[in-house]
């Protein structure tokens, strides 16, 4: 019987349960008790609805109460011994505080999890960094599933990648050095499953996707050589891309089984089943495991049937990666166009596509000859279907004149004019954009949604919050305000809601960190700006004050990356089409008398092919797509862009290409190291490092904001640096922001006066 088995599984729950139950432990609602009864409910829920579809291999310890790179940081006793805490009797007030920092320690640093939109929490490894085994939470779940007759298999991240996703602190020092350590640790950890019955072992490297040196793809043949005398079977698991190129070595590798990701390149198949062991099972990610479109079971079928006929049981079925990264129910989408949802799978929905294929292999097509039918005229209708097409917004991508994504002037003339024209002192002062969404914002809008609000009285609610917003950064003395986006759910959600092309799902939710959840909109079709989406509220607010406001948009890159975007177009056109829909509103906005306008692109680096031989590509019309949203603005209308959680060192000379003529990063969690390659490249335009971390409650010292100031002063000149937080400011509440920004400001503030007394 062909086996079915999952990476992992989404832990938020339909309805975002685990995000309540977290926000309710933090705010201390709930005690630890309730906190652990309700994370056991929501997984055991999980693991009961796998069993019902079918799956013959739950996974084990996909489950997170934050994040499963901490989890895994946990599981070999190697936490950050600058937190003082124990790995083996950590409690949950200590893990979330690892998470989240405390008015000691701030947190660990997060980044993004290869090419996608969730976070993890990056491990530090310093020279002398210890390992020990700590499976009692692994232990535990175990025997949890097998109370409810649940077959699991533990997935854990591998050795050498997680050395890889961690970086060095305390001196420069080879990583690979901790490798024998660790294995120790890995050998104990799977001999204690062995030894409670446990038979199957997923070991996830996701790093084999990426372009590995030598010495790395040397440090897998090792630990897999090593971890093949325990007496578990191993299955050894790849996704996000293809590893063709390592077919000799992992073909050869002591390991059970490995898996591939056969949606984000099925062309690696070929390498491997070509003269795949007998020995060996082989794991067909079949399902997308990153996307929502509905399978089409007739095409993988034709790629599965050979397999089958050569593999038998070997073969195995799976989705291409773990569902963290999809919604878990379509059914619940009921006021969705009917055609719509039709077209769509979910998690749930994935586990019952991957047991139709199951049933198809083994009892032939006729078996499931309907479902075939059905998922052929799925396709159909959506190829075919007129909410795809809009032949306007194809011409007039297709008539582009020659240079139209580029500004008039260069940076250095355009800096002169906006100066002028602004009039800003030095080290000016602003924020990201957003303020804090208080119940009010929250209970307004939803009542809004639900018809229970009038249009009129919802826009005056709004305009409320605006005018308390722009009163309280002019008592901070802030140079360059916001209108704190009061009006905006998310920053993705909120500008798909406004464009044709997107649709929106009522309970589409996916994990981003944490409790922090997004509702990624999806793109079926051409996308067109019917209407203005920002200026109204952008007018509003500059009406206000005397201060420049400035306007806030999401870029293309970032609405492409949000989004689940549609697989019948190349993404490079989707994103110029929304880049053209976002130039109607630019343009709007500077009509209107906005001058600084923000166009975000935080998902720009996670867009970035993980093989360096695909990256010039993307980045060429990535680039083009975000110029493109300026195309015939003058040149005294500055344009700022905001980037975080991403290495960018890499590819710095596309970020200077992007030309905006100021980009806010997120530096404080990394003690500024980013701002270390900008120095190295010479970064031409206006820079703002974040000088303190917003996702974490902890208050920042002034102390340590003029430190990190100081850092930014020695390799950005001062007329080119700005001041502010690492991202927006919404999750926080207002005493938090205020205490915050008031120390910013003073910090700013006294060493604009010691480089004046200087210049004299």
């Amino acid at each position: 019987m062909t086996t079915l088995h999952l990476s992992g599984f989404p832990r938020i729950g339909t309805k975002r349960e685990l995000k309540f139950l977290l926000e309710d432990y933090w705010q201390g609602k709930i005690d630890e008790q309730a906190l652990r009864q309700g994370a056991r409910e929501l997984r055991q829920r999980h693991w009961l609805l796998q069993k019902g579809a079918g799956i013959t291999l739950s996974p084990l310890a996909d489950f997170s109460l934050y994040d499963h790179v901490l989890d895994a940081q946990i599981l070999v006793g190697a936490i950050p011994p600058r937190f003082g805490f124990d790995a083996a009797t950590i409690s949950p007030e200590q893990y979330f505080q690892l998470a989240r920092g405390n008015q000691q320690q701030p947190a660990l640093e997060m980044t993004k999890w290869f090419d996608t939109n969730y976070h993890y929490l990056v491990p530090e490894w310093h020279a002398d960094t210890r390992f020990a085994a700590n499976p009692a939470v692994l232990l535990s779940q175990l025997a949890e599933a097998r109370a409810l007759g649940i077959r699991t298999k533990p997935v854990l991240i591998g050795p050498v990648s997680l050395l890889w996703l961690g970086k060095c602190k305390g001196g420069d020092f080879d990583r690979l050095q901790l490798l024998p350590a660790l294995l120790a640790c890995y050998e104990n950890i799977l001999q204690q499953l062995s030894a409670a019955g446990v038979s199957w072992v997923q070991l996830d490297e996701p790093i084999l996707a990426l372009d590995l040196p030598a010495d790395w793809l040397q440090a897998i043949a090792t630990a897999y050589q090593q971890l093949a005398a325990t007496p578990l079977n191993i299955l050894l698991a790849t996704y996000f891309g293809s590893v063709a190129d390592h077919c000799t070595l992992l073909s050869s590798l002591p390991v059970a089984g490995l898996h591939l990701d056969l949606v984000r390149a099925p062309e690696q198949l070929a390498a491997f089943a070509a003269h795949w062991p007998a020995d060996k099972i082989l794991s067909a990610g079949i399902v997308d495991g990153r996307n929502i479109w509905r399978s089409n079971l007739s095409a993988q079928l034709a790629l599965l049937e050979p397999l089958a006929g050569q593999l038998g049981d070997r073969l195995w079925l799976a989705p291409s990666c773990s569902l963290l990264h999809c919604p878990v129910d379509a059914a619940a989408e009921t006021t969705m166009d009917a055609d719509i949802r039709s077209w769509l799978a979910f998690a749930v929905q994935k586990l019952n596509e991957l047991k139709l294929l199951q049933r198809a292999l083994e009892q032939g097509r006729n078996s499931i000859v309907h479902e075939l039918q059905a998922s052929d005229h799925v396709q159909t209708l959506r190829r075919n279907s007129p909410l795809t097409h809009r032949p306007a917004v194809q011409d007039r991508l297709a008539t582009l004149p020659p240079g139209a994504d580029q500004r008039r002037s260069p940076f250095a003339s355009r800096a002169k004019q906006q100066q002028d024209w602004l009039q800003l002192p030095l080290l000016p002062t602003t924020t990201i954009g957003s303020f804090p969404q208080t119940a009010g914002i929250r209970s307004a809008r939803a009542a809004f949604k639900r018809g229970e609000l009038s249009a009129a009285d919802y826009q005056q609610a709004m305009q409320q919050d605006i005018a308390l917003a722009i009163r309280r950064q002019e008592a901070l003395g802030l140079d360059v305000l916001v209108h704190g986006e009061a009006e905006r759910n998310d920053m993705v959600e909120y500008f798909g809601e406004q464009l044709d092309g997107f649709v929106f799902t009522q309970l589409g939710w996916v994990q981003s960190y944490g409790s922090r959840c997004v509702k990624p909109p999806i793109i079926v079709g051409d996308v067109a700006r019917p209407q203005a989406m920002t200026v109204g509220w952008a007018v509003y607010a500059q009406s206000l004050t005397q201060h420049p406001v400035k306007g806030m948009l999401t870029g293309p890159v970032t609405l492409l990356q949000w989004s689940f975007v549609r697989d019948d177009l190349p993404r490079s056109t989707v994103c110029k089409q929304i880049a053209l829909a976002l130039n109607e509103e630019v343009l709007e906005l500077e009509n209107a008398g906005i001058r600084i306008i923000q166009i975000d692109e935080p998902a720009i680096r996670e867009g970035l092919p993980l093989k360096k031989a695909d990256q010039a590509d993307y980045l060429r019309w990535a680039g083009e797509a975000f110029r493109l949203c300026s195309w015939r603005l003058d040149d005294s209308t500055q344009i700022h862009t905001h980037m975080c959680y991403s290495a960018f060192g890499d590819i710095l000379p596309q970020i200077a290409a992007l030309d905006a003529d100021v980009i806010t990063i997120e530096t404080s969690r990394s003690d500024m190291a980013l701002l270390q390659d900008f120095a190295r490249f010479h970064y031409p335009n206006q820079i703002g490092p974040g000088i303190y971390d917003i996702h974490s409650p902890r208050t920042p010292h002034t102390a340590d904001m003029e430190v990190l100031l100081h850092k930014a002063l020695q390799v950005i000149p001062a007329s080119r640096l700005w001041v502010n937080p690492d991202c927006g400011l919404k999750t926080r509440s207002w005493p938090e922001v205020e205490a915050a920004l008031q120390g910013m400001v003073a910090v700013a503030k006294t060493l604009r006066q010691q480089l004046a007394a200087t210049a004299d």
